[in-house]
């Protein structure tokens, strides 16, 4: 293509440039789907013989003594390790930066919770580290059997009003996603057609409800509100709408939130009332009803630092998301019954470590964080 745009005008035309880029786009579309066939086809393999693997370990299991499967299953402690290369190490580094809090919330019967701060990569949930071969797949294993249990683990992705995966979180998240076989549920891109489906549907039910209830207006002699007729793509969400993903395939999560923001989230005049918080109270609901025990959530509404997110916007914005999850985990007891809950909040990997311990005193300020008793006996 470079040499034929140096000869454009000289010895070719518009028409064999456009002519190369056609030839160009075929050939991308026929190798495009000769990986893609391969891949259905690899992934169709693994799921038979991850099928065949799991059945006959349930068998050996049952038979300990002529176990063919004993020898791979004991995994000595040091090969669960993190694995002592580059990567292994830096992983470790970006998320050393914790503290964990135990809180008690309700005005009279009082349910314990578990709040954490972590300064990571929000990707980090959902990456497998790269362990022992047996370590990978026992993990995996585990994670897949606790999909029917009744403590699952969620994480809330910021993403934006397109049903897709084409850029920034998203295409991180499903390259994350197709990195290994799910064999529980349908592929990333498959979920979201879903998603995608049920929008249209669920737009299109609103819209005709949103019309009848016009007609009537009118009839009745009201004025028209223009602005509620503003047109604007059916197919994507409004800010504080999610839609939710489930995976067995990935390392710490069963179920991703997809929760639309807009630019306003960058500003620093959010209320309690902003789509975005609304947002993460309808999620809390959802986990409730679900028995998704464990969520982690982006503590700043931005999964990126950038240069307006000065310390007093950190503080402030922090402060918003603290006093409305702690508001919400009360609502919870009246949605749950009182279960105890795993709330992790997350903040980027560029914030800087002072600004990571301001954020970790300001918590126990807002929850009521619990106190440790030490009993020692009279002689």
């Amino acid at each position: 293509m470079d040499k034929v745009m140096q000869e454009l005008g000289k010895s070719l035309t518009d028409q064999d440039v456009n002519a190369l880029a056609a030839q160009h786009f075929e050939s991308q579309q026929v190798l495009e789907n000769k990986w893609t066939s391969e891949l259905k086809q690899s992934t169709a393999i693994q799921k038979q013989e991850y099928q065949e693997w799991v059945i006959k370990l349930h068998q050996d299991l049952k038979n300990p003594n002529n176990s063919s499967i004993s020898e791979e299953i004991k995994v000595q402690p040091s090969q669960l390790r993190e694995s002592v290369e580059g990567n292994g190490r830096i992983y470790e580094e970006q998320r050393q930066l914790e503290e964990s809090f135990t809180i008690h919330l309700g005005a009279q019967l009082k349910t314990m919770h578990n709040l954490r701060l972590l300064r990571a990569d929000i990707l980090d949930f959902c990456k497998h580290k790269r362990n022992h071969r047996s370590g990978v797949k026992l993990h995996r294993l585990q994670t897949a059997l606790s999909l029917y249990s009744t403590s699952l683990c969620g994480l809330v992705l910021l993403v934006d009003n397109r049903i897709s995966s084409y850029s920034g979180i998203k295409r991180d998240f499903a390259t994350v996603c197709q990195e290994c076989t799910d064999f529980h549920f349908p592929g990333i891109q498959e979920q979201l057609e879903i998603v995608q489906q049920v929008v249209l549907y669920a737009r299109a039910q609103r819209s005709s409800k949103s019309k009848r209830q016009h007609d009537s207006v009118n009839r009745n002699g009201g004025n028209e509100d223009k602005s509620k007729n503003i047109e604007r793509n059916q197919s994507n969400i409004l800010p504080g709408e999610f839609y939710i993903t489930r995976h067995s395939n990935l390392s710490e999560i069963h179920v991703a939130f997809h929760l639309c923001v807009d630019d306003n989230v960058r500003s620093g005049n959010i209320t309690a009332r902003d789509p975005a918080i609304m947002g993460l109270r309808n999620i809390l609901k959802v986990c409730c009803t679900h028995d998704i025990t464990t969520i982690s959530i982006p503590l700043l509404l931005v999964h990126d630092m950038s240069e307006e997110m000065t310390i007093p916007w950190c503080l402030k914005r922090a402060e918003l998301v603290f006093k409305c999850v702690k508001g919400f985990m009360m609502e919870m007891a009246s949605w749950d019954g009182g279960i105890s809950r795993t709330v992790q909040f997350l903040v980027p990997q560029t914030i800087s470590e002072e600004m990571f311990y301001q954020l970790s005193n300001m918590l126990p300020q807002i929850f009521r964080v619990s106190s440790t008793l030490t009993l020692t006996s009279k002689h």
